[in-house]
């Protein structure tokens, strides 16, 4: 009886999938961070080695900052919309615990999904754009406008309050 063809048969089954697999299929087992910003609220889909403890957008330096806890070497593969965070020209800068990291990047009209690489140990990543949501948010400006206006009406309707 021929052993061969049953080990031929057994390496097709179990190599040809390994050869098929893209680095898309990453985001087949991929866990999601639902972040919130005001009252948008945004799915962030990832796959790393690691536990993420928590994402944020920082505003003043425009951008995403997500804390790791028991980091493995690994691919850090996230997915990212052009509202929450964007970069002119896909321009973007990727720090890995503050050392700036080589990526690739596949964009469309809508998100940026991104591929780093994080080493063991790794605690802070943040990828830096040119906008981040919000850059003012709407409720604050609105707040403002109430509360200059209230002022302007208060000091028209009781000039003597003001004066001393």
């Amino acid at each position: 009886m021929n052993y061969w063809a049953f080990f031929v048969l057994f390496f097709m089954i179990f190599t040809i999938p390994v050869f098929a697999q893209t680095p898309l299929d990453e985001f087949s087992n991929s866990s999601e961070y639902i972040l919130e910003i005001d009252e948008h609220v945004y799915s962030v889909s990832y796959t790393v080695n690691a536990n993420v403890l928590a994402m944020e957008i920082d505003p003043e330096s425009k951008s995403l900052l997500i804390g790791l806890d028991k980091t493995y070497d690994s691919q850090f593969f996230i997915g990212l919309e052009h509202e929450l965070i964007n970069a002119e020209n896909n321009q973007f800068i990727i720090l890995v615990d503050g050392e700036e990291v080589d990526y690739q990047i596949t964009s469309d009209s809508e998100s940026s999904t991104f591929e780093f690489f994080v080493p063991v140990g790794s605690e802070e990543v943040e990828i830096i754009g040119t906008h981040v949501i919000p850059e003012f948010p709407v409720g604050a400006v609105f707040g403002f406008i109430v509360m200059i206006s209230s002022v302007m009406l208060f000091a028209k309707m009781r000039p003597s309050f003001f004066k001393l």
